[in-house]
């Protein structure tokens, strides 16, 4: 089987790690203050704040804004679940905007008509390992005068118009979850230029301490331990390469299935650098077989392959039962027929090969 996704550890992950235990200092450390200093510097951010995962980096990202009981954040229906209900952890209600057909992104030409007088914030989301269409969100928002944060979970090592991802909007938020462009097993880290949201985001993630046992805001344990910032440290180092990696099999991917009736390869934006977290196919209705007919064979030829979201957000029964709703067409018309594809840079030529001419005898059947 060619796994769908799997994170490259080796022996310099191992020798960190070794090293944290050695010292007996486990928990949020000097390790900790290196990742987030380290992660901080590549992007040209001012701060990084480590958490204990991408969902923790984006309720106390939201906080430290501000974003409280009665007003509205917009957010795109295609993502993952976590970039709502952060929003309703703050006691806010997530906005949904339709997504663009080509990129799966937020809308930028949706985003003002879904703006009312309770919008606080906008927190686009990078999906797939491709930045937003962040030009247009970031005036929307400049002309309310209110900030967008990035859900970067998905692109680190994306860029846009010569930008990191994570260095575009007012905050931005990353996710280090196993399958992630890097890993640091679970952990997620808030990067930003504004010295008060930085400190707000420190005291929320430790209980609300601004000294040992002084506790002057309620806060909450979302502290990233030593190991998992050693882990880091390492992976920061060859983030870039991977992500060239990732780009040089999606190309090898794109070119492969060019010319397959029916089956849409991921694109990138103009003046994009696509991370490709995922390989994101779109089945279309002339192709023969269904999107899970297509999944189904591939893994039973030993090609990792799964449907991506199944439906849009506020259809996921938890946002339902809230009587959250939706109107987002072109989500819903294009989420039935997305697939991903193994992308990782744990694939090789021969791997490629093989992912290729599996889709294609798919492709012969009926």
């Amino acid at each position: 089987m060619i796994p769908i996704a799997r994170p490259i550890l080796g022996e310099d992950e191992f020798a960190a790690v070794k090293e944290v235990l050695a010292s007996g200092m486990l928990a949020q450390g000097p390790k900790v203050k290196a990742f987030e200093d380290a992660f901080a510097a590549d992007l040209g951010r001012k701060h990084g704040i480590a958490v204990a995962n991408g969902t923790a980096a984006l309720h106390i990202a939201l906080l430290a804004h501000g974003i409280t009981q009665g007003q509205e954040v917009l957010i795109p229906p295609l993502t993952f679940f976590a970039t709502a209900s952060t929003v309703l952890f703050c006691g806010a209600k997530p906005v949904f905007v339709d997504v663009d057909r080509a990129s799966y992104n937020m809308d930028p030409t949706k985003v003002v008509g879904a703006m009312t007088r309770k919008t606080a914030a906008i927190l686009p989301v990078h999906l797939y390992g491709q930045t937003a269409e962040m030009d247009p969100i970031l005036e929307a928002a400049a002309e309310r005068g209110i900030p967008v944060i990035e859900d970067a979970a998905q692109a680190a090592g994306a860029e846009y118009h010569g930008k990191k991802a994570g260095k575009l909007g007012a905050t931005a938020c990353f996710s280090f979850y196993p399958t992630k462009n890097m890993t640091t097993g679970e952990g997620g880290m808030i990067v930003t230029d504004d010295d008060d949201v930085a400190a707000k985001s420190r005291l929320l993630r430790s209980h609300g301490e601004a000294s040992k046992y002084q506790h002057v805001a309620l806060g909450y344990n979302y502290r990233m331990t030593e190991i998992a910032a050693a882990i880091g440290l390492v992976q920061l180092r060859k983030l870039d390469g991977w992500v060239k990696q990732r780009r040089a099999n999606a190309r090898a991917l794109t070119k492969g299935l060019d010319g397959i009736e029916g089956l849409l390869p991921p694109s990138e934006g103009n003046w994009m650098v696509h991370a490709y977290y995922q390989y994101v196919v779109r089945r279309e209705d002339v192709f023969p077989r269904s999107r899970d007919e297509i999944v189904q064979d591939l893994t039973e030829d030993g090609i990792g392959c799964r449907p991506s979201y199944p439906m849009p957000l506020y259809k996921q029964k938890a946002l339902r039962d809230l009587k959250l709703r939706g109107r987002c067409p072109v989500a819903e018309d294009v989420i039935p027929g997305l697939f991903e594809l193994p992308v990782h840079p744990g694939v090789g030529p021969a791997e490629i090969e093989r992912i290729v001419a599996a889709v294609e005898d798919v492709a012969r059947r009926d």
